[in-house]
């Protein structure tokens, strides 16, 4: 049988949601919606050891939420596409929303 574009799609976004399931991944996307920016920066911006930048960068250019440009030595990085900002600001308020009404924990 064959796969449904809705089960596929579902597939994509979850590849894309699980990539962006980090604290860090996510304060590293937040990072870059103010423009491309080389590691070292982020670094300091987020006061994460490089490896750990260098690795959640990875997993978003993997997901293709960011995107790499090299000028000379240095290799910059920003967002793929703006709109993962905007999908992160509607997600943060309705985590803030959800946890507020939570009464279990």
């Amino acid at each position: 049988m064959a796969e449904d574009s809705t089960s596929s799609d579902l597939r994509s976004a979850a590849f894309v949601v699980k990539a962006m399931a980090d604290e860090n991944r996510l304060r590293i996307i937040l990072s870059l919606a103010a423009g491309k920016k080389p590691v070292s920066r982020i670094v300091e911006e987020l006061g994460i050891s490089q490896p750990l930048v260098s690795h959640h960068l990875k997993e978003l250019k993997r997901a293709l939420l960011v995107r790499v440009e090299r000028s000379g030595p240095f290799i910059y990085y920003e967002l793929a596409d703006p709109r993962v900002v905007t999908i992160l600001a509607e997600l943060r308020g309705l985590a803030v929303e959800l946890l507020a009404r939570r009464t279990d924990f």
